[in-house]
């Protein structure tokens, strides 16, 4: 095996009796099927790169040990088991439970050489404007270099000014926070000018 870490050994032989030879058994199928597979420790689990990508991770539990190959989707592969465990091959308590070693070095070399299309994430629609607490608004009317800068803020600045007065219970706490941020407002500062930078 090449590029073993010593790591992935102490954490096998923490494991349960049962999952040691599991564990153990797919370590080796993954440098068989990826000779120049990387080892280290992500997540506090043994890990394996390939190419300098994720490749997969095993899992020890007290009942169960697991198999999570990243690409395995996107290399058209699949077992049936996917949603019995933490990995795509259900709950591993022998060596039984796995494909005999040729389908599993298939699947494994399958996942290693997928090569999936980026997904962009979903851009989330923009929230509503927030209605401008009446006080706010009256204040807003009575102070025209608060109101410029109100007028000039976007959305999201407006939103965390309404929240915030919205939020106090209080009569007097909203006044306070209407006072504040008027004066805040007419120097052009948003809500959160402390934490910006």
């Amino acid at each position: 095996m090449s590029s073993v870490d010593p790591r992935i050994d102490a954490f096998i032989a923490k494991a349960e009796p049962f999952a040691q030879p599991i564990l153990s058994h797919l370590r080796d199928m993954i440098h068989r099927a990826c000779p120049g597979v990387t080892e280290t420790i992500k997540w506090g689990r043994p890990a394996f790169e390939n190419d300098g990508r994720m490749l997969g991770v095993l899992g020890a539990f007290k009942a169960h040990a697991s198999l999570s190959l990243w690409r395995m989707g996107d290399a058209g592969e699949t077992t049936g088991k996917e949603v019995d465990a933490s990995g795509q091959f259900g709950r591993l308590t022998s060596l039984a439970d796995l494909p005999e070693e040729g389908e599993l070095i298939r699947i494994i070399q399958a996942t290693a050489t997928a090569r999936g299309e980026a997904k962009p994430k979903p851009k989330a629609p923009p929230r509503p404007e927030l209605a401008v607490p009446e006080e706010l608004a009256a204040a807003l009317d009575g102070a025209p270099a608060a109101k410029a800068a109100w007028d000039t803020f976007a959305p999201s600045h407006r939103r965390e000014y309404s929240e915030w007065i919205g939020e106090a219970k209080r009569p007097e706490t909203r006044a306070a926070r209407v006072a504040q941020a008027i004066e805040w407002l007419a120097e052009g500062k948003s809500r959160n000018w402390k934490y910006q930078r």
